[in-house]
């Protein structure tokens, strides 16, 4: 791979010290013990949020979330899910273009490449997506704290992170019964749109804490109404 990387930090041309990412709080430790599809869904978390700030225009931004699943310092993520079908190619090929500068219209192929093999993957990992949520809830907490303080980007890695969550959450509430799906979409939905329309960029003003852990507290309330 063309760029070295520590945690879902910065390339190797460091982002100013106000937006510097820091590492995540899953370790290694945390992941050798953490369930596939949780693993999985978190991978897939960095990469959402990648693409999003790729297509908004932000590449340097994106380009650690989006090399998350081929980097050696989350090793420990990727272990067992060769056996689902994850393919580190396109990871790697996306890796190249984004160190060479490829043009927008070059990378994109590479980026639905990578999306479509995530997704597989995401598929093949299964899980209660009940749980799944909940995991995601409780991370996209996490990571916004260290992301976000006094309505200010703090470290803009989590704070990316954090949407990245929020919108595989969303994703994984189709698969959810019909009788939580509905409700839980809607505060799923609700929570993605916090975020500035344009993309979770480094630059732009956030939604407060207290909204987000708000929001998050509704889509465990709404996901609870099944049991």
């Amino acid at each position: 791979m063309g760029l070295t990387l520590s945690a879902c930090g910065s390339a190797t041309n460091p982002e100013p010290d106000d937006n510097q990412m820091t590492a995540e709080p899953a370790g290694d430790d945390t992941m050798a013990t953490l369930p596939v599809p949780h693993r999985v869904a978190f991978m897939a978390g960095h990469v959402t949020a990648g693409l999003a700030l790729y297509r908004a225009g932000a590449a340097s931004e994106a380009s650690p979330h989006l090399l998350h699943p081929v980097s050696e310092t989350h090793a420990a993520e990727r272990v067992g899910i060769d056996a689902l079908g994850f393919d580190a190619a396109p990871f790697e090929a996306v890796s190249a273009a984004l160190e060479e500068n490829r043009p927008a219209a070059e990378v994109e192929p590479m980026l639905q490449a990578a999306e479509a093999n995530l997704t597989l993957v995401r598929r093949n990992a299964g899980g209660d997506p009940k749980n799944i949520i909940d995991y995601l809830m409780d991370t996209t907490d996490e990571e916004y704290a260290i992301g976000v303080r006094d309505g200010v980007v703090t470290d803009a890695g989590e704070y990316q992170d954090a949407y990245g969550f929020a919108v595989v959450a969303l994703e994984t509430a189709q698969s959810l019964p019909d009788a939580t799906r509905s409700g839980t979409e809607g505060e799923l939905r609700a929570l993605v749109d916090l975020w500035p329309a344009g993309g979770p960029l480094a630059a732009s003003k956030p939604p407060s804490n207290s909204a987000v852990t708000a929001q998050t507290a509704r889509v465990r309330a709404a996901l609870a109404e099944s049991n």
